[in-house]
């Protein structure tokens, strides 16, 4: 039995984490039984989420970070989620992999993060069981060191511009198919997926989610991966795509 953790339901999306979106629909898509829990970050072996249990709670084996439970996941159940894919192809998927996970979502941390409105409604609420005492304190250390990391030095402006570019290099690699290398889905469709929908939720507001929904191959996208892998989820973009009346 595989135990996922995760930080569950909440701003807009159907799992407020991206990297447990993206090991969420590789289980989907390998097609195995799986329990989701809610957690501290701090109970798994790297101090983050995802992280799963593999057999009996408590004697079991415990994995930390969706690059290495895809990698478990593959060892031990004989699953590629490349599948099909040139070598060509696979490195490629990998740079993509790599481009969403450690620069675009740095930008999209940014706008949830430095933002004080989006901060305020959505990630401060981490910190609610926090001592009324040290708080402020906490939530300004934090908000620090988001913008200390090397994307945080650039103005909005700039953070923007390099979002967007990893969008439209997104948007030339999946033209007009249906998934990124062609009709079924791969182990980076789950990654993209989950970036570019934490991106478009409309629970944020911000430039970056404003200049995403401008990609209407990468909408459509999306709005596809949500309702194959959560159709029970209510994953409704129309308010945002209609023009607010005068």
């Amino acid at each position: 039995m595989i135990t996922l953790y995760g930080c569950g339901e909440g701003f807009g999306l159907p799992e407020i984490s991206p990297y447990v979106t993206k090991t969420e629909v590789q289980l989907k898509m390998a097609g195995l039984a799986y329990e989701k829990r809610a957690a501290n970050p701090a109970e798994g072996p790297k101090g983050q989420v995802p992280f799963v249990d593999v057999g009996p709670l408590g004697g079991g084996v415990r994995i930390g970070d969706s690059t290495f439970i895809r990698g478990y996941i593959e060892r031990t159940h004989g699953v590629d989620f490349d599948e099909g894919l040139s070598p060509e192809q696979r490195a490629t998927a990998w740079a993509v992999e790599r481009m969403m996970e450690n620069h675009f979502a740095w930008a999209l941390c940014h706008e949830r993060w430095l933002d004080p409105v989006n901060f305020a409604k959505g990630p401060a609420h981490f910190f609610d069981g926090a001592p009324a005492a040290v708080v402020d304190g906490v939530l300004a250390e934090v908000r620090g060191n988001v913008r200390a990391g090397g994307m945080g030095r650039h103005s909005d402006l700039e953070i923007v511009a390099l979002g967007v570019r990893s969008l439209a290099a997104v948007a030339a690699i999946l033209g007009d198919r249906r998934y990124l290398f062609g009709d079924r889905p791969c182990g980076v469709d789950a990654t993209v997926f989950a970036l570019l929908a934490g991106a478009l939720t409309p629970f944020f507001e911000g430039e970056l989610r404003r200049r995403a929904e401008g990609f209407g191959t990468l909408v459509a996208y999306v709005d596809r991966l949500m309702a194959q892998f959560y159709p029970e989820f209510e994953w409704d973009l129309e308010p945002v795509r209609r023009p607010v009346a005068a």
